[in-house]
């Protein structure tokens, strides 16, 4: 019985599915299987599975029915006590499995870690937007850091991750539905009480391309992602206060009142918004604001700097974050 079960779904990925294959064959830690779904290729990614001469690989048919389904296949196939994922496309480390399976039993509160990333193109330099967020990414090998950061992006880059699998049956493994699988996933567990980490090597990497499902399926758009985080917080908080009166917490604020949350005040810095009223609801200064009296806030602001301003404003009212508010921008 093998320790880890590596799942790799694939679809139209002839060029790399061969090499990300080999990184998880080639890993010093071996006791593992890898399985494979051809999720509907119309090229030869299956053959290139096929070929590979290793008796600790299944492939699987996964009909072209996408993603979730050929993740959760997979799972109904794995042995192992701990699942991993491998995306085609990218490439990780010879000791990406021993590093992160060393972590999680180090530290036995944890059931899931992903690793450290370099984000890379083949054809140009990777956005400065993306670069910022795999540092933002790589910064959080601590659990409480991620916990604290897991409304602002995905806290784990998905195809590195190890994953307990009792944990993540309990769960009812990957999710469908008009939100990133991923992201929604590390909600759930995170939710529910599991912590998760990332091991402070840069241990995977990650490829970006104009095809990927994050730039090209609507699940991944901002409008999806904002809409899975006002689910989260609604289920929480049934009042709120907004931080950031701009267009990323009016489209959150939107969101959280069709779900019954009452909002109570929006604070923002800009003076021509300042003691207007935004949609019926008050707008008042970061002075305004006092002590925490009940109500928990939610800082949405987007612009670049504002949540560590928010942070810094906050913590010198005497503020705690997670009791007090939480940043979801």
């Amino acid at each position: 019985m093998p320790s880890i079960s590596v799942l790799l779904p694939a679809r139209d990925a002839e060029a790399t599915v061969s090499t990300a294959a080999r990184c998880i064959l080639e890993q010093s830690f071996g006791d593992l299987e890898l399985i494979a779904v051809d999720d509907g290729s119309v090229d030869a990614t299956r053959a290139r599975l096929l070929e590979l001469a290793d008796a600790r690989v299944k492939v699987l048919d996964g009909g072209g029915r996408g993603l979730v389904h050929a993740l959760n296949l997979a799972l109904g196939h794995a042995r192992g006590r701990w699942v991993a994922r491998m995306d085609a496309d990218d490439e990780c480390h010879r000791s990406r499995l021993e590093l992160s399976l060393a972590k999680l039993n180090a530290e036995p509160k944890l059931v899931g870690v992903g690793t450290q990333v370099e984000i890379f193109r083949d054809d140009r330099p990777v956005s400065p937007n993306l670069a910022a967020y795999g540092a933002w990414l790589n910064g959080l090998t601590d659990p409480a850091l991620l916990y604290r950061d897991r409304f602002v992006e995905s806290p784990l880059c998905h195809g590195s991750v190890l994953l307990e699998r009792a944990a993540l049956e309990r769960v009812g493994g990957w999710a469908d539905g008009d939100f990133p699988e991923d992201w929604e996933l590390w909600l759930r567990l995170l939710e529910g009480g599991a912590q998760l980490s990332c091991v402070p090597h840069v241990l995977y990497r990650w490829r970006d391309h104009d095809r990927r499902l994050t730039r090209t399926d609507r699940r991944y758009a901002l409008e999806a992602q904002a809409a899975m985080k006002a689910r989260y917080l609604a289920a929480r908080h049934r009042r709120l206060i907004i931080a950031g009166a701009g267009r990323t917490g009016l489209q959150l604020s939107r969101l959280l009142r069709k779900l019954g949350v009452e909002l109570e005040r929006f604070i923002d810095v800009n003076p021509k918004k300042v003691g207007t009223r935004i949609e019926g609801i008050a707008v008042v200064g970061p002075d305004d604001l006092g002590p925490f009296s009940g109500t928990h806030l939610v800082a949405a602001a987007g612009s670049k700097g504002a949540r560590a301003e928010i942070r810094r404003h906050l913590a010198g009212l005497g503020w705690f974050e997670g009791d007090h508010f939480t940043c979801a921008a």
